[in-house]
């Protein structure tokens, strides 16, 4: 990840929040100065234009959401199943912190193209990687084809909150992130009963 600049971090924050609401086909690089306040050529001076700020937003997400992910994991110890949970509330708890962002990763995913798209793709593939790790030290048994199945539908639940959850309302991030960790966590331990059993 890049050194941290306080208005680079501010363009993005802000550049997020115009593409979730706008859709970034639809934004222009005047609409995008508007919101962040700042002029065409200080927006230039860290971007050389929409794509390369698309890029950077997604490796800031992607970079943070690993590097967390991976030392909430550490920090969980040795059981399988705690490590899995951790996993889960850290992703839940970012994102819910982070929901315009969340929306452009999952709306813009076929965005980028040449080394942009394998910069991020890179970074989504180590994280789809521990993640694939986690479950099979859950469910060792289960086949690596069923892994790496269940990982997207982990990702589908956790990521598609953006469209119903309200991180101000009545369920707040820890309790969703208890919750989705509860119904996953359950159902993919009966599966490994059920693999395990046969």
């Amino acid at each position: 990840m890049r050194p941290y600049d306080e208005r680079l971090d501010h363009l993005l924050i802000r550049a997020a929040g115009v593409f979730a609401d706008r859709g970034y086909h639809s934004t222009t690089m005047r609409d995008l100065a508007a919101a962040t306040g700042m002029s065409l050529a200080g927006m230039y001076y860290y971007v050389r234009g929409k794509e390369q700020l698309l890029c950077f937003i997604q490796e800031r997400c992607f970079g943070a959401v690993l590097e967390g992910g991976r030392a909430a994991v550490a920090a969980a110890g040795q059981d399988p199943l705690e490590r899995l949970q951790a996993f889960i509330r850290h992703h839940v708890t970012y994102f819910a912190a982070h929901m315009a962002e969340m929306k452009v990763l999952s709306h813009e995913a076929t965005v980028l193209t040449g080394e942009p798209k394998r910069r991020v793709d890179a970074i989504k593939r180590r994280y789809v990687d521990l993640l694939e790790g986690l479950l099979r030290d859950v469910a060792p048994e289960t086949p690596p084809v069923e892994r790496n199945a269940a990982a997207f539908a982990l990702f589908g639940m956790m990521n598609w909150i953006y469209n119903w959850y309200d991180p101000a309302g009545v369920l707040d991030p820890a309790r969703l992130a208890d919750l989705i960790t509860r119904v996953f966590s359950g159902g993919f331990a009966d599966a490994r009963s059920t693999v395990q059993g046969g």
